[in-house]
Order: structure tokens, then sequence, then C-alpha cells
């Protein structure tokens, strides 16, 4: 893999990715851009003990522009993008509208018993193919790999960044889900803290082991589930797909390795290749299901940089919003306000559906 860091206009990094070692990237960003926003201001919740992001300058990010204007294509003799690149394999660049990021502004007492602090990290985007019109499911075995290096790569490179607690890539798919951009690509966020659902997890793995003479929770729950074979969609030698037994979603597929890593960067080249035909498959096996792309969120788990690593266990949470042809799931009351789900389909239903057709 070869590996160029240059930077945009505006001063932001851009990183090639790239299987030639003869790929040419010396392209220069020569558009006149405004300057870099301030990062954000965290404010804490007291009633949840939570930290929110509070990021106004994300109002005016790019919303669904036509394919001649996508800022994720290749530049062009006639257009310039966020990629100076002719064609790309793929590229990795800080956002331009960013969640957290190292450019602290000044940041006020708000009153209350809110404390504010500066929303300290990184938000990187993730361009998967230079293809437009691609998708993930679409990428080559060889191309996933790359995209798993490039995660590995970032993981470990944020994970080193002062202030940063936890870091998370993930794909949002589909209009439906709420995308702003069409071409294929991911997010990557270096959160300062350690995210609510991840702490959730962590608490009652930490539990978990010290009831059960310190056994691993996540490595419980993929070893019973491929005892069990009732939610399995798909599997190899090196890592296992399933349904679990209390999805929240209609249709939502947990992806584990079958050894216990913290983190992407810790997955053996061996366990990097065996991902990639099997999680393509999957995404293949949801948009067979209703004869329409799927909607989806595909999110890495992770452990936390500094805390509890030892109870992490790196995995995959795919799911979507989609229940039947036409009909969506919407959180509505009891999720949205209470946070207490009501699936519409069956984990089993699900599961056996989805094997059906990576079966084809």
């Amino acid at each position: 893999m070869k590996r160029t860091i240059t930077e945009l206009a505006d001063g932001r990094e851009l990183i090639y990715f790239d299987r030639s070692d003869g790929a040419d990237r010396s392209a220069i960003d020569r558009r006149p851009l405004d300057p870099r926003p301030v990062a954000s201001e965290l404010r804490y919740d007291p009633l949840t003990e939570e930290w929110i992001a509070m990021a106004g300058h994300r109002q005016t990010r790019t919303f669904l522009p036509p394919p001649d204007e996508c800022p994720l294509c290749p530049s062009s003799d006639a257009r310039a993008s966020e990629i100076p690149a002719y064609d790309y394999d793929v590229v990795v660049f800080e956002n331009r509208f960013p969640s957290f990021s190292g450019n602290l502004g000044t940041y006020q007492d708000v009153g209350g018993l809110s404390e504010v602090r500066p929303g300290m990290g990184r938000c990187e985007v993730v361009c998967f193919t230079s293809t437009h019109d691609s998708s993930f499911s679409q990428l080559s075995d060889d191309r996933v790999e790359l995209v798993m290096e490039a995660w590995a790569d970032r993981t470990a490179e944020l994970s080193a960044l002062e202030g940063v607690e936890q870091v998370f890539c993930f794909e949002n798919r589909g209009e439906e889900i709420g995308i702003t951009l069409f071409h294929p690509h991911g997010q990557i966020y270096a959160y300062p803290y350690v995210t609510p659902r991840t702490k959730l997890q962590l608490g009652a793995a930490r539990r978990y082991a010290e009831r059960r003479q310190g056994r691993n929770l996540y490595a419980d729950v993929l070893a019973a589930e491929r005892e069990a074979g009732l939610r399995v969609v798909a599997a190899n030698e090196l890592w296992t797909a399933f349904v679990p037994a209390a999805a929240r979603w209609p249709f939502e597929v947990h992806l584990y390795p079958h050894r216990q890593v913290p983190d992407l960067a810790a997955l053996s080249e061996a366990e990097r290749s065996a991902f990639a035909p099997l999680y393509t498959s999957v995404l293949r096996a949801l948009d067979g299901l209703f004869g329409v792309p799927m909607p989806y969120i595909s999110a890495w788990h992770q452990a936390p940089v500094r805390q509890d690593r030892e109870l992490g266990y790196l995995h995959l949470e795919l799911f979507s919003i989609r229940r039947a042809p036409g009909k969506l799931k919407y959180l509505a009351g009891s999720e949205s306000a209470m946070g207490a789900f009501v699936n519409d389909v069956l984990p089993e239903e699900a599961a056996r559906t989805l094997r059906s057709q990576v079966d084809h």
C-alpha cells in the first residue's frame, strides 16, 4: 500500500491510499476556500450525564448536490473538488464541516447546571471509490481490504491525538437515512469522550465479567449465537455475521471476528482479507430483500483509547430502517422519547430471509 499525505487549500489534511506505488498524487488544491470553522462546543446534560455537541457551522454543509457538482468525485480540468487528483483508489480527508476539530475558539459559560468545553477532536471523510454511482457492496475484495487498511491507519493515528477518547468508523447509506452526499463514502469521528452507547455496553461487560470469573461478554454472545445457529446469516473461518436475539431494527446484522481484538488496527492481514467477501455478501443480501438499494448505517464498535480496552471487542453493527417494501421504521414516541424499542420483524425471520439471499 502507498500512503501519500497532502493538504487542501484551507490546510486540511488529505491522505491517498493506493495499491500502486506509481500513483501520482502531486495535484494541488487551488480553490479559494473560506477559513476553517472553529470547533464546536460541548455542553453537558446533567440528566443523562452525556455531552452534546453544538456545531452551528454544519448548517451550511453541502446537501445532495447533482452528480456533476459532487465534492467527492475526482477533480477534472473543468471543476475542482475536495480531491485534487483526477482519479483515486481510497481517500481520507478532514471534514470541511466537522462536529469536532482541533481548531479551537473561545467558549463561554452558559449558566444553569450545564458545563461547557471545546469540541476537541477530529472528523474525517473516507471515500471508498472514485466511481460516483457505485456502492460498498460493489467493491472488489481487494478494494475492501484497502478501505480496511485506511480505517486501521486512521484508528491508530487518531487514537494517538491528545484528548481523543474513542475512534468511530461508520457509513451512512441512502437518502432515507439522511445522507447529504450520494457518493460512496463513510466517516470517522475521533471523540473527546467515550460515547454513551459504548459506556452502556462496557458497563454490561464489566458486570458480566465480575459475575462470570472474568469471561468476556462479547465473546460469549458470539459463541452462543454460533452454537444456536438460528440467527447466523453467514460465516467463514474468521468471522461470523448474525442477527442479534434482541435486535432493535427490522434488519440488523452484527459481524464479529472470532478473535477478540480491541480495534481495527489490531486485526491481522488474514482477518482483514476474510472480512471483505463476507461483509459485501451481507450488503448484497440486504439489497436483494426488496429489490431496491437498502438504506443502512454500518458502525464499527471499537474499544475506547484509554480505558476498558480489555473489556472491548471489535465488531460491526449494521442495520436498516426499511421493514418492508415501501415501508420504513420511523422512531416514534416509545423509541425517540423513552429509548424503548419495538421491532416489527422477528430476528429469526430476518436472519432466515437474509440467509436465503446470501445463499443466492
